[in-house]
Protein backbone atom coordinates (compact mmCIF):
# COMPACT_ATOMS: atom_id res chain seq x y z
CA UNK A 1 0.00 0.00 0.00
CA UNK A 2 1.12 3.61 -0.77
CA UNK A 3 1.98 5.59 1.99
CA UNK A 4 -0.74 7.78 3.09
CA UNK A 5 1.58 10.20 4.95
CA UNK A 6 3.50 10.72 1.25
CA UNK A 7 3.25 14.17 -0.51
CA UNK A 8 3.49 11.84 -3.85
CA UNK A 9 0.30 10.64 -5.03
CA UNK A 10 -0.15 8.44 -8.58
CA UNK A 11 -2.16 9.68 -11.10
CA UNK A 12 -4.44 7.48 -12.11
CA UNK A 13 -6.03 7.11 -15.63
CA UNK A 14 -9.23 5.03 -16.14
CA UNK A 15 -9.37 3.42 -19.65
CA UNK A 16 -11.29 0.30 -21.46
CA UNK A 17 -9.24 -2.95 -20.66
CA UNK A 18 -7.38 -3.60 -24.01
CA UNK A 19 -5.51 -6.82 -25.31
CA UNK A 20 -2.08 -6.09 -24.24
CA UNK A 21 -3.60 -5.95 -20.49
CA UNK A 22 -4.21 -10.19 -20.89
CA UNK A 23 -1.16 -10.96 -18.97
CA UNK A 24 -1.28 -8.51 -15.82
CA UNK A 25 -5.18 -9.20 -15.84
CA UNK A 26 -4.98 -13.00 -15.08
CA UNK A 27 -2.24 -12.15 -12.82
CA UNK A 28 -3.80 -9.91 -10.40
CA UNK A 29 -7.24 -11.67 -10.31
CA UNK A 30 -5.00 -14.99 -9.33
CA UNK A 31 -3.65 -13.01 -6.44
CA UNK A 32 -6.64 -11.61 -5.47
CA UNK A 33 -9.51 -13.96 -6.31
CA UNK A 34 -10.36 -17.88 -4.54
CA UNK A 35 -12.33 -18.79 -7.48
CA UNK A 36 -10.09 -19.50 -10.69
CA UNK A 37 -11.10 -18.37 -13.94
CA UNK A 38 -10.77 -20.06 -17.37
CA UNK A 39 -8.49 -18.72 -20.00
CA UNK A 40 -11.76 -17.97 -21.97
CA UNK A 41 -13.18 -15.63 -19.79
CA UNK A 42 -9.69 -13.07 -19.45
CA UNK A 43 -9.60 -13.54 -23.64
CA UNK A 44 -13.52 -12.10 -23.63
CA UNK A 45 -12.88 -9.50 -21.40
CA UNK A 46 -9.59 -8.02 -23.40
CA UNK A 47 -11.17 -8.58 -26.60
CA UNK A 48 -14.80 -7.31 -25.68
CA UNK A 49 -16.71 -10.40 -25.98
CA UNK A 50 -20.02 -9.55 -24.32
CA UNK A 51 -17.58 -8.25 -21.97
CA UNK A 52 -17.50 -4.07 -21.16
CA UNK A 53 -14.70 -3.44 -18.85
CA UNK A 54 -12.27 -0.70 -17.47
CA UNK A 55 -9.04 -0.94 -16.22
CA UNK A 56 -6.89 1.81 -14.08
CA UNK A 57 -3.60 2.34 -14.59
CA UNK A 58 -0.69 4.24 -13.14
CA UNK A 59 0.48 7.14 -15.64
CA UNK A 60 3.44 8.31 -12.84
CA UNK A 61 5.34 5.71 -13.07
CA UNK A 62 8.85 5.67 -14.57
CA UNK A 63 9.55 1.97 -14.87
CA UNK A 64 8.48 -0.47 -17.35
CA UNK A 65 5.37 -0.99 -15.75
CA UNK A 66 3.85 2.81 -16.77
CA UNK A 67 0.46 1.79 -18.39
CA UNK A 68 0.19 -1.78 -16.98
CA UNK A 69 -3.14 -2.27 -14.94
CA UNK A 70 -3.42 -1.53 -11.38
CA UNK A 71 -7.37 -2.45 -11.42
CA UNK A 72 -10.54 -3.37 -13.03
CA UNK A 73 -13.71 -4.10 -12.98
CA UNK A 74 -15.46 -6.34 -15.81
CA UNK A 75 -19.16 -5.97 -16.70
CA UNK A 76 -21.93 -7.93 -18.58
CA UNK A 77 -25.38 -6.96 -19.89
CA UNK A 78 -28.07 -9.39 -18.49
CA UNK A 79 -31.66 -9.19 -19.23
CA UNK A 80 -33.79 -8.28 -16.50
CA UNK A 81 -36.03 -11.33 -17.06
CA UNK A 82 -32.83 -13.71 -16.75
CA UNK A 83 -31.87 -12.77 -13.46
CA UNK A 84 -31.84 -13.76 -9.80
CA UNK A 85 -33.58 -10.31 -9.47
CA UNK A 86 -36.18 -10.25 -12.03
CA UNK A 87 -39.16 -10.46 -9.69
CA UNK A 88 -38.15 -7.46 -8.01
CA UNK A 89 -38.84 -5.90 -11.65
CA UNK A 90 -42.54 -7.14 -11.93
CA UNK A 91 -43.90 -4.14 -10.94
CA UNK A 92 -42.85 -2.91 -14.77
CA UNK A 93 -44.06 -6.02 -16.23
CA UNK A 94 -45.18 -3.82 -19.22
CA UNK A 95 -41.68 -3.61 -20.12
CA UNK A 96 -40.07 -6.96 -21.65
CA UNK A 97 -36.79 -5.21 -22.49
CA UNK A 98 -35.23 -4.12 -19.88
CA UNK A 99 -31.79 -5.14 -18.82
CA UNK A 100 -29.15 -4.75 -15.78
CA UNK A 101 -25.77 -4.82 -15.77
CA UNK A 102 -23.51 -7.39 -13.41
CA UNK A 103 -20.37 -6.57 -12.20
CA UNK A 104 -18.54 -9.87 -12.77
CA UNK A 105 -14.99 -8.97 -11.03
CA UNK A 106 -13.80 -5.52 -9.53
CA UNK A 107 -10.36 -5.41 -7.60
CA UNK A 108 -6.98 -3.27 -7.07
CA UNK A 109 -3.57 -4.54 -6.25
CA UNK A 110 -2.76 -4.10 -2.82
CA UNK A 111 -0.21 -1.11 -3.08
CA UNK A 112 -2.94 1.09 -4.61
CA UNK A 113 -5.71 0.21 -2.59
CA UNK A 114 -7.60 3.44 -0.21
CA UNK A 115 -6.65 6.10 -2.95
CA UNK A 116 -10.49 5.62 -4.06
CA UNK A 117 -9.59 3.87 -7.01
CA UNK A 118 -12.19 0.91 -6.72
CA UNK A 119 -15.02 3.87 -5.92
CA UNK A 120 -14.23 5.49 -9.11
CA UNK A 121 -14.32 2.20 -11.37
CA UNK A 122 -17.67 1.98 -9.70
CA UNK A 123 -18.93 5.27 -10.57
CA UNK A 124 -18.05 4.17 -14.16
CA UNK A 125 -19.89 1.28 -14.28
CA UNK A 126 -23.16 3.05 -13.21
CA UNK A 127 -22.40 5.84 -15.48
CA UNK A 128 -22.47 3.48 -17.89
CA UNK A 129 -25.72 1.76 -16.72
CA UNK A 130 -27.56 4.86 -16.50
CA UNK A 131 -26.57 5.82 -19.96
CA UNK A 132 -28.93 3.07 -21.17
CA UNK A 133 -32.64 3.66 -21.40
CA UNK A 134 -33.72 0.54 -21.02
CA UNK A 135 -31.41 -0.69 -17.99
CA UNK A 136 -32.69 -0.15 -14.41
CA UNK A 137 -29.44 -1.31 -12.83
CA UNK A 138 -26.19 -2.64 -11.42
CA UNK A 139 -26.17 -5.43 -9.59
CA UNK A 140 -23.70 -7.95 -8.51
CA UNK A 141 -23.22 -10.97 -5.38
CA UNK A 142 -20.43 -10.53 -2.54
CA UNK A 143 -19.33 -13.62 -0.70
CA UNK A 144 -20.96 -13.46 3.21
CA UNK A 145 -17.72 -13.38 5.12
CA UNK A 146 -16.32 -10.53 2.87
CA UNK A 147 -16.91 -8.02 4.94
CA UNK A 148 -14.97 -5.08 3.59
CA UNK A 149 -16.64 -5.54 0.07
CA UNK A 150 -20.01 -5.57 1.82
CA UNK A 151 -19.08 -2.37 3.81
CA UNK A 152 -17.73 -1.14 0.26
CA UNK A 153 -20.85 -1.44 -1.36
CA UNK A 154 -23.06 -0.22 0.98
CA UNK A 155 -21.29 2.86 0.90
CA UNK A 156 -21.46 3.29 -2.45
CA UNK A 157 -25.22 3.07 -1.53
CA UNK A 158 -26.03 -0.13 -3.37
CA UNK A 159 -28.85 -1.85 -1.51
CA UNK A 160 -28.47 -5.55 -0.15
CA UNK A 161 -31.70 -6.87 -1.79
CA UNK A 162 -31.53 -11.11 -0.57
CA UNK A 163 -29.28 -13.42 0.78
CA UNK A 164 -28.66 -16.78 -1.12
CA UNK A 165 -27.64 -19.86 0.40
CA UNK A 166 -24.81 -21.81 -0.59
CA UNK A 167 -24.21 -19.97 -3.57
CA UNK A 168 -20.84 -20.34 -3.92
CA UNK A 169 -18.74 -23.66 -3.56
CA UNK A 170 -15.26 -22.78 -2.78
CA UNK A 171 -12.44 -25.72 -1.71
CA UNK A 172 -14.81 -28.35 -0.81
CA UNK A 173 -17.15 -25.63 1.34
CA UNK A 174 -19.91 -23.74 0.78
CA UNK A 175 -20.38 -20.20 1.69
CA UNK A 176 -23.79 -17.78 1.35
CA UNK A 177 -23.90 -14.54 -0.91
CA UNK A 178 -25.03 -11.58 -0.44
CA UNK A 179 -26.90 -9.36 -3.35
CA UNK A 180 -26.59 -6.04 -4.05
CA UNK A 181 -28.40 -3.64 -6.33
CA UNK A 182 -28.13 -0.01 -7.50
CA UNK A 183 -30.94 1.21 -9.03
CA UNK A 184 -30.74 3.33 -12.17
CA UNK A 185 -32.59 5.09 -14.47
CA UNK A 186 -36.07 4.71 -11.93
CA UNK A 187 -35.73 1.20 -11.24
CA UNK A 188 -36.64 0.62 -7.55
CA UNK A 189 -37.49 -2.31 -4.84
CA UNK A 190 -41.10 -3.34 -4.31
CA UNK A 191 -42.88 -1.41 -2.08
CA UNK A 192 -42.11 -3.14 1.43
CA UNK A 193 -45.18 -3.60 3.75
CA UNK A 194 -44.33 -0.65 5.76
CA UNK A 195 -44.41 1.48 3.03
CA UNK A 196 -48.00 0.21 1.49
CA UNK A 197 -49.49 0.18 4.77
CA UNK A 198 -47.88 4.17 5.37
CA UNK A 199 -49.21 4.72 1.58
CA UNK A 200 -52.65 3.54 2.65
CA UNK A 201 -52.75 5.46 5.62
CA UNK A 202 -51.75 8.61 3.92
CA UNK A 203 -54.51 8.40 1.15
CA UNK A 204 -56.99 7.15 3.86
CA UNK A 205 -56.48 10.44 5.41
CA UNK A 206 -57.00 12.73 2.81
CA UNK A 207 -60.16 10.28 1.85
CA UNK A 208 -61.47 10.98 4.88
CA UNK A 209 -60.73 14.49 4.78
CA UNK A 210 -62.71 14.88 1.12
CA UNK A 211 -65.29 13.40 2.70
CA UNK A 212 -65.57 15.77 5.83
CA UNK A 213 -65.50 18.93 3.51
CA UNK A 214 -67.62 17.43 1.44
CA UNK A 215 -69.78 16.71 4.53
CA UNK A 216 -69.62 20.03 5.96
CA UNK A 217 -70.52 21.94 3.09
CA UNK A 218 -73.33 19.84 1.80
CA UNK A 219 -75.14 20.36 5.78
CA UNK A 220 -73.77 23.67 6.77
CA UNK A 221 -77.63 25.02 6.62
CA UNK A 222 -79.72 21.79 8.21
CA UNK A 223 -77.15 20.34 10.23
CA UNK A 224 -76.92 21.20 14.05
CA UNK A 225 -73.72 22.14 15.61
CA UNK A 226 -73.56 19.12 17.88
CA UNK A 227 -73.78 16.24 14.64
CA UNK A 228 -71.14 18.46 12.81
CA UNK A 229 -69.01 18.09 15.84
CA UNK A 230 -69.52 14.43 16.32
CA UNK A 231 -68.67 13.56 12.86
CA UNK A 232 -65.25 15.78 12.61
CA UNK A 233 -64.52 14.04 16.13
CA UNK A 234 -65.01 10.64 14.69
CA UNK A 235 -62.94 10.84 11.70
CA UNK A 236 -59.84 12.63 13.80
CA UNK A 237 -60.12 9.48 15.99
CA UNK A 238 -60.16 7.24 12.66
CA UNK A 239 -56.93 9.09 11.92
CA UNK A 240 -55.10 9.12 14.76
CA UNK A 241 -55.59 5.00 15.19
CA UNK A 242 -53.92 4.61 11.98
CA UNK A 243 -51.12 6.27 12.47
CA UNK A 244 -48.21 3.51 11.70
Amino acid sequence: MLDPRSEIYPTIEYRPIQPSDLEALEKIHLALFPIRYEREFFLNVVNGHGIVSWGAVDTSRSDEGRGEIIGFVTTRMIAAKDSEIEDLFRYNSSRKDLTLVYILTLGVVDRYRNLGIASSLVREVIKYAASISNCRGVYLHVISYNQPAISFYKKMLFKLVRRLPMFYYIRGQHYDSYLFVYYVNGGRSPCSPLEIVTSFVVDFRAFVKMLVAKFWSNEETCTPRWSRCAVMILSLVIMETMVP
